[in-house]
Parts: C-alpha cells; sequence; structure tokens
C-alpha cells in the first residue's frame, strides 16, 4: 500500500511540475513579447499625433510592413539605425546634467551651503540616458510669440505650486486650462513695466527708458523667478539673460522659455557663471535670496567680474531699506565690501540701491596695500568659465579699456555689426569679420527659402547656434521676432566675448555632455560642423542626437550644415527620432564656411522636422 502511494504521488508532483512549466513558458511568450515591443520596437508605444504637420507622410514605407527600426538583415542594419525607446513619463522633464536623482543615487560629497547640488553634475556613459524624453499628459504645440509672454498652455508645464505660493506677488495664475503671467514680481507686484522704468528713472536716462539711448543692450537677472523682468525689458531692446537654478521653485526657467523669453539653468555657487568678463551693462537682483558677504564677497566679486566698465548692479532686498538690527549689520557690511571693491552709489530710493563699477583701473590703484578683496593674478584669465572655480578677487582691465574708460562699443543696435574691440584677441582683422557678417546673412536667407512651406512669420522664437564662432547667425536673424542662444565651445577659441560685445547672449557649452535646459525648449537648433566636432573628439553622435530632440520641441527644426557622408549617417535616424526630413541641399564649396575635406568631401545642409507624439499612457491619461 505504501508503494503504491509513493507512485501516485510523483506522478502527481510530475503533473503539477509541468503544469507549471506550461504557465512559466506562456507569461514569458507574452509579456516578453510585449516588452521588446516597448523597448526595442519604439513605434508600437507611440501614436503619431497631425500628421499635417509634417505634410501628411505617414511612418509606414509604402506599404512595407516592417516597424521603424526593425532589422531584417546585415546589410538592412547598415541603412537603417535602430528605434528608440521611450522614456518613463516620470522623465518627461529631465535635465541629465542637473538631475537630482542621479546625485542622490551616486551619494555625491556636495556642500549644499555652496549650492553645489545646483551646479552640473554630469552622468557617466553607462549611467546616459538612451530613450526619447515625452511630452506631458495633453501636451500642445506651445503659443506663439508674443502672446506666449502672457500666457501658456497649463498642461505642457503642469505645475500651478508657483500660482499658489506666489499668489500675493503676481508671478502667475491659473485660468482654466492656461497658465497666465502678470507681469509680477517678488519686489515688483504691479509689474515689471513699472519697475523697469523707475530704475531707469533713477539714473536720470532719458524719457525713463533703460536701455540709455543703446548704450544699456545686455542684462544679466539673477534669480528671475519666471523671468517677467526679462519679458519686459525686450520691448526697449535690452535682452536679459534670466538666471535662476533648478530650486525649490524648480520650474522657473521652464516656464520662461516656455513664454520665449531667453532663460538659463545656474547658480552663482562654486563655479564661475559661463559668461566672460565684461559681458553686461546692468546685473539685477530682486530679493534674489543670495547671501552676498559670504566667502570674502566671492558672489559679489563674480558678478564685477562680468559687468563691463561703469556697469551698474540694481539690488532691491529689505537690506537697502530696512531698519532692524540684522538688515542694518547686512547693509554696512555691504556697503564697506563694495566701497573697497570701489563700487559707487549711482542711485538709492525707497527699497532700491543701484551701485556703478569704476571706469578704469584708477581706484584700483589707488587702496592702501593689502586691501581686501585682492586684484586677481596678472596671469589670470578672466574669461576661462567652463568648470572654473571663482575667485575672490577683483579682476581689473585690460590696458585698453583703463585707457579708453569704458568697453568702447557703439550703441544698439549698430553694435551688432561694428567690429568689437576684442577682435584683437584673437588676431581676427575688421574685414575677417564684416566678410563672416555678410556670409552668414546669405547662409540664413538660403535657410529660410528652404523652409518657406515650413516656416511663417511666428513658426519659431527660441533659436539655438549650436557652434556660434563671432555671433553672425544671430546677427543674420535680426528682423525676425526671435532670440537666439549662442553656444561656443571651450575647446577652441572664446569667441563668446565677442558675441556679447555684439549685443547677443550666449553660454559655454561642450556638446559630449548634456545642456542646461529643460525638454522641449527651442524650436530651432542650428548645427554648423558640431558632429564633425564631437566625432573628433570620440563622443557619440547618436548621443548627441538623442539630446537634441530632448532639447526640442515638438514640430520644431533642426538645420544641420556638415560633410556629407556625416549626414548621410544622421539621416539613418530620421525614422527612430520620429523627425522628416524638410530639405537636402549640397553645399557649393568654396566658401570659408564650407572647405572641402582633404577627400574632397563637400558639406551638405540637412533640415529636418521634429513630428508631435504622445505615448500610449499619455494618451489614455488624456482621454
Amino acid at each position: 500500500m505504501r508503494g503504491r502511494s509513493d507512485g501516485g504521488q510523483k506522478k502527481r508532483l510530475i503533473a503539477s511540475l509541468c503544469a507549471v512549466a506550461l504557465l512559466l513558458c506562456f507569461v514569458y511568450m507574452y509579456y516578453g513579447s510585449s516588452n521588446q515591443g516597448a523597448s526595442a520596437e519604439y513605434g508600437r508605444s507611440l501614436r503619431k499625433l497631425g500628421s499635417s504637420y509634417l505634410g501628411g507622410d505617414d511612418d509606414n514605407d509604402n506599404g512595407d510592413n516592417k516597424q521603424d527600426g526593425s532589422v531584417t538583415s546585415e546589410e538592412d542594419s547598415l541603412a537603417v539605425a535602430k528605434s528608440f525607446p521611450v522614456c518613463d513619463d516620470r522623465h518627461s522633464e529631465i535635465i541629465p546634467c542637473l538631475d537630482r536623482n542621479f546625485i542622490y543615487q551616486s551619494r555625491l560629497k556636495l556642500d549644499l551651503s555652496l549650492m553645489e547640488h545646483y551646479e552640473r553634475h554630469c552622468p557617466p556613459p553607462e549611467r546616459k540616458f538612451n530613450c526619447l524624453i515625452p511630452p506631458p499628459s495633453g501636451y500642445k504645440v506651445p503659443i506663439k510669440w508674443p502672446k506666449s509672454r502672457d500666457e501658456v498652455w497649463q498642461a505642457n508645464i503642469p505645475h500651478t505650486h508657483l500660482a499658489k505660493e506666489k499668489s500675493d506677488q503676481n508671478w502667475m495664475v491659473v485660468k482654466g486650462d492656461k497658465i497666465n503671467f502678470p507681469g509680477g514680481g517678488t519686489h515688483f507686484h504691479y509689474g515689471a513695466d513699472k519697475y523697469i522704468a523707475s530704475i531707469a528713472n533713477m539714473l536720470n536716462f532719458s524719457n525713463d527708458v533703460l536701455n540709455d539711448e543703446g548704450r544699456l543692450r545686455t542684462v544679466l537677472d539673477v534669480g528671475c523667478g519666471v523671468a517677467s523682468f526679462g519679458a519686459y525689458l525686450l520691448s526697449s531692446d535690452i535682452i536679459a539673460m534670466s538666471l535662476a537654478p533648478n530650486d525649490v521653485h524648480q520650474n522657473q526657467i521652464q516656464f520662461a522659455l516656455e513664454r520665449g523669453i531667453p532663460a538659463y539653468l545656474g547658480v552663482l555657487g562654486t563655479k564661475r557663471l559661463p559668461y566672460p568678463s565684461r559681458s553686461f551693462e546692468l546685473a539685477h537682483c530682486s530679493r534674489c535670496r543670495i547671501d552676498w558677504l559670504q566667502r570674502d564677497g566671492i558672489l559679489l566679486l563674480e558678478l564685477d567680474r562680468v559687468l563691463r566698465p561703469g556697469g551698474y548692479f540694481a539690488y532691491s532686498s529689505p537690506e537697502a531699506y530696512a531698519q532692524d538690527e540684522e538688515d542694518l549689520r547686512i547693509w554696512k557690511e555691504m556697503s564697506a565690501l563694495v566701497e573697497r571693491m570701489c563700487w559707487r552709489i549711482a542711485a538709492k530710493r525707497n527699497q532700491t540701491v543701484v551701485w556703478q563699477k569704476p571706469l578704469s583701473n584708477d581706484c584700483y590703484l589707488e587702496r592702501e596695500p593689502g586691501t581686501q578683496p585682492p586684484l586677481c593674478r596678472s596671469d589670470a584669465d578672466p574669461d576661462a568659465v567652463y568648470g572654473v572655480s571663482m575667485e575672490a578677487c577683483i579682476t581689473p582691465y585690460s590696458k585698453h579699456d583703463h585707457k579708453t574708460k569704458g568697453s568702447g562699443l557703439a550703441p544698439w543696435p549698430a553694435r551688432m555689426t561694428s567690429p568689437p574691440p576684442r577682435l584683437a584677441d584673437f588676431g581676427y582683422s575688421t574685414h575677417m569679420f564684416e566678410k563672416d557678417t555678410e556670409l552668414w546673412k546669405q547662409q540664413v536667407d538660403s535657410y529660410w527659402n528652404l523652409m518657406s512651406s515650413k516656416v511663417k512669420a511666428n513658426t519659431v522664437r527660441n533659436i539655438m547656434d549650436m557652434k556660434a564662432h563671432m555671433g553672425s547667425f544671430a546677427a543674420a536673424l535680426r528682423d525676425k521676432d526671435v532670440w537666439v542662444m549662442n553656444v561656443v565651445s571651450p575647446d577652441g577659441p572664446n569667441t563668446l566675448k565677442l558675441i556679447y560685445d555684439r549685443g547677443l547672449i550666449g553660454t559655454n557649452h561642450n556638446w559630449c555632455e548634456a545642456f542646461s535646459t529643460y525638454p522641449r525648449t527651442y524650436d530651432l537648433l542650428h548645427a554648423w560642423t558640431v558632429f564633425s566636432d564631437i566625432r573628433s573628439k570620440g563622443c557619440s553622435a547618436e548621443d548627441l542626437l538623442i539630446e537634441m530632440d530632448r532639447i526640442l520641441r515638438p514640430t520644431g527644426f533642426v538645420i544641420i550644415r556638415d560633410k556629407e557622408s556625416v549626414v548621410e549617417s544622421i539621416k539613418k535616424y530620421m525614422k527612430a527620432l520620429h523627425w522628416e526630413v524638410v530639405a537636402s541641399e549640397k553645399v557649393t564649396t568654396g566658401s570659408e564656411l564650407d572647405q572641402e575635406s582633404e577627400d574632397g568631401e563637400s558639406n551638405v545642409v540637412f533640415i529636418a522636422q521634429k513630428k508631435l507624439w504622445l505615448t500610449s499612457e499619455s494618451l489614455r491619461d488624456t482621454e
């Protein structure tokens, strides 16, 4: 009896094991194929929206049933790039080099009191995102400029905490499916326009216009909030670099860029700001909550570095007017510091004080020996900024600026086409500058002709020139209602100071890393030989394409000007990126912009447009 019972138990055990094995095979086949579709075959997890944006073309290859990026043979793999997976929806606002999760997971030892956690910390290659950033649920094509200055779609930046937190200061107001911007700020509740006029009046500028008849053009707004100060400066032909970190007011720079206002994610921490010396006529801080006295005044000295001779610092804060003991102490110490820095009070009224920087080195040379802060070393480069630590010292003027007692710049708008005095720093001649300006004017006209079927007067607003050189691409766009972020590589000639001397703005950046901006913030990216440059550094073109897709708004454009072989390799990624070709044209050789390579290869202008798509999860949420 015992033997027969044991045999029955064995049979039952074997039957149970077989059933479990069959169940596991079924689960693997079902979920394995599902996961493969979600990660490897990107097209299955997307639904393309609004094909009319792109001429009505679909993703099918004229009846070919292959999914985008699928590979059927080794020969096909040479012609068609792999598809890219979609990042998880929680990464819809990821900024790879300013990612708090990465900082936390990496256990970086950062000094929070010095704001190091708001500085750039890029992931290593193995931690880079290799997926496309999805837009949030309900995303819409952004409202066009100039209407966007005052309202944006709430679905595009679904964060309303600032509207509640700053409700008494008129930063922003939620109205239905939009977020409105009344123009208020922490210090100017009743409108930035009135506040700007009051500063101009304090300085006795003509007609209370802050641009001082074109002499004041570039502004640095530190701790800018949603950039309403910069927004209302534009009507006075003043361009502001609105700067703020990705801090507790997380999405302030994202709102600024969605509005079509120049802005950049950055912080006064331990590294120099990514701007050359003598870049701005005015720096502004309206209750920006910065301790200017810390570390021997190092942050104020960084502002001093980027201000031009005779430049202003407008400071609106309780210390300028309050009478309690702590504010009086801060005001006394700050006044003593700026006096040792040779700044003088240009005007003071109510809650605002405006200091002015000296025009020459005379005051610095007349200080008592041992006066703090000291002058910077004579061999220190004041224009070296990429990853360079701040120093608590005063940056003296060059011999030219000291002698001329000023920057020697023409008023705006003549400044944009006048040869900058600092051309000589690079050995560039006036003729080279003028020729470069004319060449890029012709190229921009050609670009717009190629895009004429797609681009109207208000189609693009936020533009980035990924390799700006002297800024002539941006200068050629002067008659269009756009602004340009000019990017200069830290590896080559630091021509960013020429760009600022032309009354334009920009930053230093290495395209082997992610840019400091939110996803979906630029309408057009211009890449002149950028891919050839990163290839020579051993960096990945695929990584750069994914980064460009992250930065680019849906329906936005890329203009790639590079060697024909480079462009042909990029074309293989169009389906994987869900971009559509707009134009491709071989460039006539012979100009300084398009020299033939050693093997006789010519350059190509390639233009593509990013499609508007949502993930299936986002569509379900929207519906």
